[in-house]
């Protein structure tokens, strides 16, 4: 027989556990206040005005106020007047022509002062064309806008993060091993001999 030596081994395993990590993150909202003040709006305005003077048509159909008729009573009376004198004076003159012996004025004078004055005939609008007077403003209207900018207050909100790192834990299942066995091994040696 042939010594032989027998090595069997074991070898090590280990085992390996593993826990994930884990990582969150959460946003809070910023704070945001916003305030709008109102705008200032100042409107300036003068009102139309429309102004109907109907006085001269009025008139024309007969009504007058008394001032005016007394008024339009003193102008005829005054041309009236004036008239008069002229036609009287004017008369004289004639009459004082008499001793010249070329003219009469009596006569004529006497048909012109016994006869009235010719009545007119016309056509005429009562009350008159354009006899009342219209005047129209039509007023203004001035707009003054002062606009506000909003305020705005904005505090921005760090994120908030949650982290939980992996964890590894490694064991050893199983130790390594070496066995050795001898199988006719013999030492020999001086008047020595043993079998291992």
């Amino acid at each position: 027989m042939f010594p032989q030596i027998r090595l069997q081994s074991t070898p090590a395993r280990l085992d390996i556990h593993v826990e994930k990590g884990s990582l969150e993150m959460e946003q809070p909202k910023a704070d945001l206040e916003i305030e709008q003040p109102k705008a200032e709006v100042t409107i300036d305005r003068r009102p139309a005005k429309l102004t109907i003077d109907q006085t001269k048509a009025r008139e024309d159909v007969g009504y007058k106020s008394i001032p005016r008729m007394i008024e339009d009573a003193a102008a005829e009376g005054k041309q009236a007047w004036l008239e008069g004198i002229a036609r009287r004076a004017q008369e004289g003159r004639a009459l004082m022509q008499i001793q010249k012996g070329t003219t009469n004025p009596i006569p004529q004078q006497a048909k012109r002062n016994s006869e009235g004055e010719l009545k007119q005939f016309g056509i005429a609008w009562i009350p008159s064309a354009n006899s009342v007077k219209l005047d129209y403003d039509p007023g203004e209207v001035k707009i003054n806008v002062e606009r506000k900018d909003p305020i705005i207050n904005a505090q921005a909100n760090n994120p908030i993060f949650k982290y939980n790192p992996s964890k590894v834990s490694i064991m050893l299942a199983q130790y390594p091993s070496l066995e050795i066995d001898f199988e006719n091994l013999k030492q020999v040696g001086v008047n020595y001999e043993q079998y291992i």
